[in-house]
C-alpha cells in the first residue's frame, strides 16, 4: 500500500488523524494533514482506507501494492 496526500486540497477536518493516528497527523500550524507513514504495515491498511473514505475533501489517496 502506498499513501499520498494533497495538502492543498485538505480542509483540516482531522478525520484522518482521528481514525488512523499512526498514519496521519494534523500540522500544528495550519491544521492540515501530515502523512506519518506513506507505506504502512498491513495491520494499518484497513484504517488507512477508512481515513481515505472519511476525508471530506478527498485529500488522501490510498493505492494498493502493485498498482499505480
Amino acid at each position: 500500500m502506498k499513501i499520498t496526500i494533497d495538502r492543498h486540497r485538505c480542509i483540516g477536518a482531522g478525520m484522518c488523524a482521528l481514525l488512523a493516528p499512526e498514519v496521519f497527523d494534523q500540522d500544528t500550524d495550519d491544521g492540515k494533514v501530515r502523512l506519518l507513514d506513506p507505506a504502512p504495515l498491513p495491520a494499518r491498511h484497513a484504517v488507512a482506507r477508512e481515513a481515505e473514505h472519511a476525508c471530506p475533501s478527498g485529500a488522501i489517496d490510498v493505492v494498493p501494492d502493485g498498482t499505480s
